[in-house]
């Protein structure tokens, strides 16, 4: 058992690691196409004054959650309150329906990194590429596995070895990708057949600046359950994961610190996705461009990346390669959380329980690729969107079970046991902690309250 868990060598290496889950799909796919589809500057100002607030205060119960218990999500809640155990079974629950449509994304973003890579990123911009491909038999398969099978490595070499060490190589690099790719973006332009000039620049205006006109009470609130929701995957909370984390840092970090850290670099990284991927949509395909949702990232910018010339190729190579990145670490993290909790439920091996855990998404994943080819249908959810496999994985976790998770966690910690516990995990050696009363009253009124507008949203009932 001793040797199973391990532990973070040092605070640097909690926050690269925990910096690198929260830096994953969510901020790179996830969050410019939302910015892109509610505003831009409006989408952004929200989504700032609720990282700063709600997701901090759900970010910082996790990890002091785990470092407190020094257990896995699993048996973590049962340390505080034996009645509350379920909690536990839940954020074991999230991470486990996750990680398999994890991997089968991550397959299509080594796909498009290899695609570019060998230099045949005008197949890329071929209208039905990207859906020739996920409906194809067996190539998303291939490179969900392969994706799956790098996960698997880091996973089995342990915490120290494995995670820490992966993301001190991992996150860095991509830090400076995003960064260069957002600098370039910004001194782009292009012009239309019809004389019409557009320039990153302009681009960025619209990400950066609010634009409140014509906007309704029932629109801004769409906009920020938008941005409520997120903040699940933004900061990799309601999934089990900043709970095992926090249970291998060791009890002389301090805690608030690294969590400032973490949430610093995860917004900062949120920010710069935007202004890399907005601005460079809309300068070649304007505003209707902005508006291409969930396909941004693998219809549009394959489109961006054509228009640059002989520099469009090797932008592609770099980008790809950062998403690749940002995936590998997020999906590392939701594997990391199932193995913790089987660990230290079972008392099995960390070998053991990866190779055991890795099989049994490998299955769930080929399902989910399936999905798109001989098991394709269409399902309509309870808030009114169509969707396969994946969409049904993703709305179970995302808009049920994370905002339902949440709220348990809020009354156990608020209301059961009392915030003073995980105040004094902060305080731990004298360690200051600046925001203790808003942390007490976003935990036990503020939060509560925005899951709950959150899950009525989940089945359509607003």
């Amino acid at each position: 058992m001793t040797d199973n868990r391990n532990s973070f060598s040092s605070s640097m290496g909690f926050v690269l690691a925990a910096a690198g889950s929260a830096v994953g799909l969510g901020n790179i796919w996830r969050f410019p196409y939302l910015a892109a589809r509610d505003g831009g500057g409006l989408f952004l100002l929200i989504y700032v004054v609720l990282a700063l607030t709600f997701g901090f205060t759900l970010l910082i119960t996790e990890i002091a959650i785990g470092r407190r218990s020094q257990q896995g999500p699993l048996t973590a809640y049962k340390f505080f309150n034996k009645r509350w155990g379920f909690i536990g079974h839940l954020s074991f629950i999230v991470p486990c329906i996750i990680y398999p449509y994890y991997c089968v994304i991550g397959g299509w973003v080594l796909k498009y990194f290899c695609t570019y890579i060998t230099f045949q990123g005008q197949e890329a911009v071929q209208d039905g590429f990207f859906s020739q491909f996920i409906t194809a038999e067996w190539t998303p398969v291939l490179f969900m596995l392969i994706f799956a099978a790098l996960c698997f490595h880091i996973v089995y070499r342990g915490v120290e070895k494995g995670i820490e060490k992966y993301s001190r190589i991992l996150m860095p690099a991509l830090l400076i990708i995003i960064v260069f790719i957002s600098v370039y973006s910004l001194f782009i332009s292009h012009t239309d057949e019809d004389g019409t000039t557009r320039t990153g620049l302009q681009g960025a205006a619209i990400y950066f600046i609010p634009n409140f006109d014509g906007i309704t009470l029932k629109r801004f609130l769409m906009i920020a359950m938008d941005a409520a929701g997120q903040l699940f995957y933004s900061l990799s909370i309601a999934m089990g994961i900043m709970v095992a984390y926090g249970s291998y840092m060791k009890k002389d970090v301090n805690l608030g610190k690294a969590v400032d850290n973490i949430e610093i670099c995860d917004t900062l990284i949120a920010v710069l996705a935007g202004l890399m991927i907005i601005p460079s949509v809309y300068v070649f395909m304007g505003t209707e461009g902005m508006s291409a949702g969930p396909g941004l990232m693998f219809v549009a910018l394959p489109k961006v990346f054509d228009s640059l010339g002989i520099f469009g190729p090797i932008l592609g190579i770099l980008f790809f390669l950062m998403v690749l990145f940002a995936a590998l670490t997020s999906a590392v993290s939701i594997l990391e959380a199932c193995v913790t909790s089987v660990i230290d439920r079972f008392h099995w091996s960390r070998r053991r329980s990866v190779c055991i855990l890795a099989v049994i998404g490998a299955l769930f994943s080929l399902l989910v690729c399936r999905g798109y080819n001989d098991l394709y249908f269409e399902y309509t959810l309870p808030n009114g969107a169509v969707g396969q496999i994946l969409d049904i994985f993703d709305y179970v976790s995302n808009n049920v079970l994370m905002p339902f998770l949440s709220i348990c966690t809020c009354l156990l910690i608020g209301w059961v046991v009392t915030p003073k516990l995980l105040v004094g995990e902060m305080r731990l050696n004298g360690y200051s902690f600046h925001r203790k009363t808003m942390y007490v009253i976003m935990l036990k009124y503020v939060v509560p309250v925005i899951m709950a507008i959150l899950l009525l949203g989940a089945f359509g009932l607003y």
